[in-house]
């Protein structure tokens, strides 16, 4: 009788441990935006879980859920860009995912078996107005053109920003064509490649250069700006969507997947539905200059109203992340640093 006892003492402690476990996810996010916080404590409004959110940069996160290995805390990991949700598929961090919310949300280019877009962000060309001629960029490759010799700004050329756009590139083009389109973007820089985003906005506005490339998010929060020189600056830079008169503009996405080692998967799951509701979908565009991926998701974002409609590109994410080494290399014998 006492050992029966025991027993199902041992039975309730376990019902109450998996409930608690149930009402706490686990979090690992490389997302650096306060404004998430809305986000997420929406969620635990409307299911009762807690989020308990481990912040860092991205491949520190990585590197910390493979050492901590099959004891891993880690429920979910969301970050920007295909290339790092790519890389972290790779090291064999997600698990595969079956969800018909998912499935009949998201388009299909736009997540894998394994990882999902929940926001996109177009890879635009911009320029300055009184430097160059709209029409002179207004496509990806056009940027090799030796009429922009001495007036183009970029990036480093291994951030996974300009690795997704150059993955893009070799799976429209070709790797060889690609590598030539490399070679003569690096002939017209006008400076080495450094900063981030905003930095090339702001060197394009002040006619530092003539044109880069830059993602949307930073324009959206530069023309929504609090400070007037800032509104007032992006008066001088005009927005080119690339090859609208064939394949689209390149996006760059924001993504999740389940952690392969999570011990609360149905949670894990559930967090990543949430993220492709109505409510979350319109949180990304209005909260925080992002499109979202479910296309019936009214938004009331006046920037990216501003910067109008337009044909994206709509190259399968897993496609274009196969490319990202290759991309690599060809920009490193390109000397594009």
């Amino acid at each position: 009788m006492k050992k029966q006892l025991a027993l199902v003492a041992l039975a309730v402690l376990a019902s109450f441990a998996t409930q608690a476990q149930e009402k706490v996810l686990n979090l690992y996010s490389a997302r650096h935006y306060q404004t998430d916080e809305k986000l997420y404590d929406n969620f635990t409004k409307q299911t009762g879980i807690k989020i308990n959110r481990i912040d860092g940069k991205e491949d520190e996160l990585m590197e910390r859920i493979r050492n901590e290995g099959a004891n891993s805390p880690a429920d979910v990991f969301i970050t920007v860009d295909a290339a790092r949700l790519a890389n972290a598929d790779a090291l064999g961090l997600f698990a595969p995912v079956k969800s018909k919310v998912l499935e009949s949300r998201i388009p299909a280019h736009l997540h894998t078996d394994t990882w999902f877009a929940f926001s996109t962000r177009a890879r635009v060309i911009i320029y300055n107005r009184n430097a160059v001629k709209a029409e002179d960029v207004a496509t990806y490759e056009s940027l090799a053109d030796p009429k922009l010799k001495g007036k183009l700004c970029s990036r480093s050329g291994s951030h996974p920003y300009n690795l997704s756009l150059v993955a893009s590139l070799i799976a429209h083009d070709g790797e060889a064509k690609t590598e030539e389109w490399a070679k003569g973007v690096v002939a017209n820089f006008a400076r080495a490649p450094k900063g981030g985003d905003t930095d090339q906005i702001k060197s394009v506005a002040l006619g530092e250069c003539g044109v880069a490339v830059s993602n949307t998010y930073y324009l959206a929060r530069l023309i929504r700006s609090d400070k007037v020189d800032e509104r007032r600056m992006m008066e001088r830079v005009g927005i080119v969507w690339p090859n609208q008169g064939n394949r689209g503009t390149h996006i760059n996405i924001s993504g999740a997947g389940v952690v392969k080692t999570s011990k609360n998967v149905e949670a894990a799951v559930k967090f990543l539905e949430y993220l492709a509701s109505d409510d979350a979908q319109r949180y990304f565009a209005d909260g925080n200059n992002e499109w979202p991926v479910v296309a019936s998701v009214a938004t009331n974002n006046p920037a990216l109203e501003a910067m109008g409609k337009f044909k994206a590109d709509t190259l399968p994410i897993g496609a274009l992340a196969k490319n990202v080494v290759a991309a690599q290399k060809l920009l490193d014998r390109a000397g594009y640093r």
